[in-house]
């Protein structure tokens, strides 16, 4: 099964998406983790990333589509893949497929994991990590629905969307996506 997760900063996605990925035997594929795997390499893409990653800017699309496209062709992602942190943007979601259409792969679904701001902002504030002040949150939650939104856009036409209530315990949340995945294979 090849998935992306979507959702704003909070909702849930690495959470999600690690269990998922334990239940389904797929490998969870972080773009932050690429990046940072890149970067300790000291591979070109790796060279090229390292300036934005350590501004806290975004990739450049070219080579992020370049790092992706380097690990969904590993051995691991044989049988499968979530991408958790790609793409963001509806142009990224379509620069996927055609990286997928090269691979001979297709996007099963993108996962939405849609919560109301104010969880959004509670959850993140929560977490306390040093980059969780209030005001980043609100505007990481700000770009989410500037950018991230739109993707939804894309994908339901297509009939690739799930929407899951992430306004839930981890637990039913995950049974939820569980359950859901079940019967979209049939």
């Amino acid at each position: 099964m090849r998935l992306v997760i979507l959702g704003g900063p909070g909702a849930g996605k690495g959470t999600q998406g690690r269990m998922l990925c334990e239940n389904l035997g797929i490998p969870w594929i972080a773009t932050g983790e690429i990046f940072r795997a890149a970067i300790e390499a000291d591979t070109e893409l790796g060279r090229q990333a390292a300036p934005y990653v350590e501004k806290g800017d975004l990739v450049p699309d070219p080579i992020t589509i370049e790092l992706i496209r380097d690990r969904l062709t590993q051995a691991d992602t044989e049988n499968g893949w979530l991408l958790d942190g790609y793409p963001r943007t509806a142009f990224q979601a379509e620069e996927l497929d055609f990286l997928l259409g090269d691979l001979g792969q297709e996007l099963d679904w993108a996962i939405w994991l849609d919560a109301p701001v104010p969880v959004l902002m509670q959850r993140s504030l929560d977490r306390s990590r040093d980059d969780d002040a209030p005001e980043i949150i609100r505007r990481r939650i700000d770009l989410f629905h500037q950018r991230t939104i739109p993707i939804t856009g894309y994908y339901k036409p297509r009939n690739k969307l799930l929407r899951i209530d992430a306004d839930r315990s981890p637990e039913v949340i995950q049974q939820d996506l569980l359950d859901t995945l079940a019967a979209k294979q049939v």
